[in-house]
């Protein structure tokens, strides 16, 4: 019966053995690499009894503390083309939040985690306010001012320890109890929180979020074109960038059951740099190798000589240098080399796939992006054209009454400027009139008198009468002369009333059209 009972549970550990192989095998290269990376780590407390006791799971802890800050920086860096040299300070305000909360006798759970998160959530939603609105060298070095900004601020908190640190009372409690206090707890508590992050990381960036900011990076023009606005794309991965390494700082004030200033240096922002880089960026489990190989190779050197530093740099040079893509660019390398034909076939097809389902996807996105944006255009211009039409009415209305005006006072104008001209006529010709009566009476009168003078005198006054005639006719003369100026001034003033009435008329219909 016993053998019986034996065969049936090696047989269903086999099966169930099995079937796990086969849901590993199913799985991307990328989510089979972090899988064994995570069960590796998940069996240190197994072994480590065997080989290194207590030192080797304290190595366990820092390696999976680093590699979820390694995972924040890599969703900036990766998908996001942002390289922050300040992101140790979210490691700092995350582990300051939870000593902090221990020195006031918070030191909860449910005080002390949200505590973390909020703070480093709120600076780097302060500090990437400013930050994400510029690009390259400028966004590196604006971030390491901000992280130097908080180291300082820290070195300065006298009540908390100032320079010197301060010192946890113990572990962050869970319901009231000590239970992180065990060694083992608190490694699987910090292995889970590190499968979590490196989960949610990996659904950001094959989401449509993480699609658009590795769009961002490629072509930003592009994709403003189709409607996406970068800045707020880039402030929200910068925001849980930083809270997830306020996480990681919340872990590692804990599992040091010490904060210091230091967790904040530009120092520490590189060495995280230095993990995402020597891991590879552009995958989601270089950052946890990243991070393991950083802390075996400097707990590895240091045994072997105090001037560790000395080897550790021109070792990663080398990585840097010869190994592109970093170690997950070494192993892909040597996976291309190995893999059989059948295997690269199958492969290739399975991307092919995943690629046309990608880009399937992304002309969705697309059409219904552009949909959008016309229904939107279309919207607007009509809104817009109702409220431009709404206030142009008040501005055309009071014209219109005005240029109403101009042309009534036009034509006052006009006919006031017919009226001159036709008096103008009149009295020309009542002037013309008077000079002619005048004439035909002055020769009347001397004719009278010249034959009454004739009648009297006949004889000898005949030449004074001759000169008397000649003074006559050049005095009719004159009379005449002094006729034709005032016609001609009279003339003139009628034409320049007529173009001061042209002019004015074309000066209020030019105001008029203006307005």
């Amino acid at each position: 019966m016993a053998r019986v009972i034996e065969s049936g549970a090696r047989a269903a550990i086999a099966s169930a053995a099995s079937a796990a192989a086969g849901r590993l095998r199913a799985l991307a290269f990328d989510k089979r690499m972090a899988a064994a990376l995570f069960a590796a780590l998940a069996l240190l407390p197994l072994v480590s009894p065997l080989v290194g006791g207590g030192y080797l799971l304290h190595i366990g802890e820092r390696v999976l503390i680093f590699a979820i800050a390694a995972l924040s920086l890599e969703l900036l860096i990766g998908a996001g083309g942002l390289v922050s040299f300040g992101h140790a300070a979210f490691l700092g305000i995350g582990a300051y939040a939870a000593g902090i909360a221990a020195s006031h006798g918070l030191g909860t759970l449910a005080v002390a985690l949200p505590a973390a998160l909020a703070a480093s959530a709120a600076f780097a939603l302060l500090t990437g306010a400013i930050a994400v609105r510029t690009h390259g060298v400028y966004f590196i070095m604006i971030t390491l001012a901000f992280g130097q900004m908080a180291f300082f601020v820290a070195a300065s908190l006298a009540p908390y320890g100032g320079d010197d640190g301060l010192s946890l009372p113990g572990r962050t409690l869970v319901l009231g109890t000590r239970v992180l206090e065990n060694r083992i707890v608190f490694f699987y508590v910090t292995l889970a929180l590190a499968a979590a992050s490196w989960l949610l990381v990996s659904r950001l960036v094959a989401s449509r979020f993480g699609r658009v900011l590795r769009g961002l990076t490629d072509s930003e023009t592009r994709m403003q074109a189709l409607g996406f606005a970068p800045y707020r794309y880039r402030l929200t991965a910068y925001v849980i960038a930083g809270t997830l390494c306020g996480l990681a700082g919340f872990l590692l004030g804990n599992q040091a059951e010490f904060v210091s200033p230091a967790y904040m240096h530009w120092q520490r922002s590189g060495e995280l740099i230095v993990m995402v880089l020597l891991g590879g960026t552009g995958t989601l489990y270089g950052p946890v190798l990243g991070a393991l190989a950083l802390m075996v190779l400097e707990e590895g050197l240091a045994r072997l000589t105090e001037h560790w530093k000395a080897i550790l740099g021109p070792l990663l040079v080398l990585v840097v240098l010869f190994t592109r893509g970093g170690i997950a660019g070494a192993i892909e390398a040597w996976r291309r080399r190995t893999t059989t034909f059948p295997e690269l076939l199958a492969d290739l097809q399975g991307r092919g796939r995943a690629a046309l389902a990608r880009a399937e996807q992304a002309a969705m996105e697309a059409t219904a992006a552009a949909i959008g944006c016309g229904r939107r255009a279309e919207a607007g211009l009509g809104a817009a054209w109702l409220r431009w039409r709404a206030a142009l009415r008040p501005r055309l209305e009071p014209l219109a009454t005005l240029a109403a005006r101009s042309a009534r006072s036009a034509d006052g104008i006009v006919r006031g400027a017919a009226k001159a001209c036709a008096r103008a006529e009149s009295l020309l010709g009542t002037m013309n009139r008077d000079v002619a009566a005048l004439a035909g009476s002055a020769r009347r009168h001397l004719s009278a008198g010249l034959g009454r003078c004739s009648q009297t005198w006949h004889g000898g006054l005949r030449p004074r009468l001759a000169g008397l005639a000649r003074l006559a006719g050049r005095g009719i003369a004159r009379m005449a002369a002094r006729a034709v100026p005032w016609r001609v001034a009279l003339h003139r003033a009628l034409k320049s009333a007529a173009g001061l009435a042209g002019r004015s008329l074309s000066s209020a219909l030019a105001r008029w059209r203006r307005r």
